[in-house]
């Protein structure tokens, strides 16, 4: 959860690109429900009804502790300057995420890959 919100922060505070558009000088409601950024934020996928959605979710005291740690400035040192992560349902990860070039693997963290923004980023 500390890598997804390391994300999320790293999306909210770049100064390049699409999300420094998204975001709109730090705001991170404006990076949390950009269409088709986080499943979490849809009560509908491919027209099925989304259980897992955050109008479902009950909020525990960890879920506020990540939250307070994100917001103070905290970061995981192995995400870095990460802007993207992916769970690809297979034991490697692709080289380049999102498909366009924007991003290059940087680590693996349990299931989900993580991706560094590339030059092409802040074009995007």
């Amino acid at each position: 959860m500390k890598a997804v919100a390391s994300v999320v922060m790293n999306r909210v505070n770049t100064s390049e690109g699409e999300y420094a558009r998204i975001s709109q000088g730090g705001n991170i409601r404006n990076i949390i429900f950009q269409t088709g950024q986080f499943d979490c934020t849809r009560e509908t996928i491919r027209n099925s009804y989304n259980a897992q959605n955050i109008y479902n979710m009950n909020p525990t005291n960890v879920h506020y502790e990540i939250a307070d740690w994100a917001l103070a400035g905290n970061r995981l040192n192995e995400i870095g300057d990460c802007l993207w992560f992916l769970n690809p349902y297979m034991p490697t990860c692709v080289d380049t995420f999102p498909y366009n070039g924007s991003g290059t693997f940087h680590t693996r963290l349990g299931k989900h890959c993580f991706y560094r923004p590339t030059s092409t980023y802040k074009n995007t």
